[in-house]
């Protein structure tokens, strides 16, 4: 189950101008978006080199040192999505006001700062909203705040790293038993729900829907299920379904817009709390490094895979 992805190589039908523009026309024209040929002639080589460039700032992570690695991933999952936004609004980028990052958060940390406990602020304008709706159909509400726990507490490949330094496990991990993922039965006393209720509970939570069998907490999804408002998170390092654990607000919360602040925070951190970030990494005080460092290596290849999936699902 799940798209076929070997890293950058996956990519590789994307570096031809001519597949690049017969693709944008195709999506222009599931859409019915005016002009579609004239449309996708013109984004093509837009839509290509976001690619090629956010592609440059990963490779130039890999090799980065921690202090200025965050900096590269974020601006090279921003080229990313904005090859993502080209699939869908041929006039992006129409207004400034879509430019900004379109979140914050508080400039000066205070004392005894940790990154767990910081938050970020969505705003009215910018990237992140238009992206919420344009790629995931949200509408954001301007003012909520994320705590950046909550954040970290939905990406499964941080699970083990969970549990091995606080005794608890963020994710659920889902079987597969002819083409269905099964949930295994314990759920229930963790989301303290019974088996109907459970199953009314998940289904409300997918986009398109989900098939439950008659008997057990086995379902079906198809592929656009699997990706966008979605509960259901992939770990691309061992290659499952999983579900999180904790069913507050962000549950079935986009795993790329997960990514978006997260790195937007850290990026915002490497760049203007010099002094905070130097001590964080040199003299590693506390749960905060770990996580962040455990965290940089999963998007590295976690970002390109979560755009790569949005891309072929179109």
């Amino acid at each position: 189950m799940g798209i076929q992805y070997k890293d950058w190589k996956s990519y590789s039908c994307f570096f031809s101008a001519e597949y690049c523009q017969q693709y944008l026309k195709d999506c222009y024209q599931k859409r019915n978006i005016e002009n579609p040929e004239q449309k996708s002639y013109e984004n093509c080589y837009a839509f290509l080199y976001y690619l090629e460039h956010g592609q440059i700032y990963y490779q130039q992570a890999s090799s980065s040192p921690l202090i200025i690695k965050p900096i590269l991933l974020f601006y090279g999952l921003v080229h990313l999505i904005k090859a993502c936004i080209l699939t869908t609004d041929p006039a992006y980028p129409e207004t400034t006001a879509v430019l900004a990052h379109g979140v914050s958060t508080r400039k000066r940390k205070k004392q005894n700062y940790h990154f767990f406990q910081d938050e970020v602020k969505f705003q009215k304008n910018g990237l992140f909203p238009f992206i919420s709706e344009k790629l995931f159909h949200m509408k954001q509400l301007e003012g909520e705040k994320v705590i950046m726990e909550e954040l970290l507490k939905l990406i499964p490949e941080l699970d083990e790293l969970f549990f091995l330094l606080e005794g608890k496990r963020t994710f659920m991990k889902l079987e597969v038993a002819e083409e269905q993922l099964v949930v295994p039965e314990k759920i229930l006393d963790q989301f303290h729900m019974t088996e109907s209720r459970f199953k009314e509970f998940l289904s409300s939570k997918f986009e398109k829907g989900v098939e439950f069998s008659t008997e057990g907490l086995s379902f079906k999804v198809n592929s656009a299920s699997s990706f966008g408002s979605s509960p259901l998170k992939f770990h691309l390092e061992e290659n499952y379904y999983a579900l999180p654990l904790n069913k507050d607000n962000y549950f079935n919360f986009p795993e790329l817009l997960i990514h978006y602040l997260l790195l937007y925070n850290l990026s915002m951190i490497a760049r203007y709390e010099t002094e905070w970030w130097s001590e964080l990494t040199k003299m590693m005080p506390n749960k905060d490094y770990p996580f962040i460092c455990s965290f940089l290596d999963v998007t590295m290849e976690k970002g390109p895979f979560l755009v790569y999936q949005y891309l072929m699902g179109k």
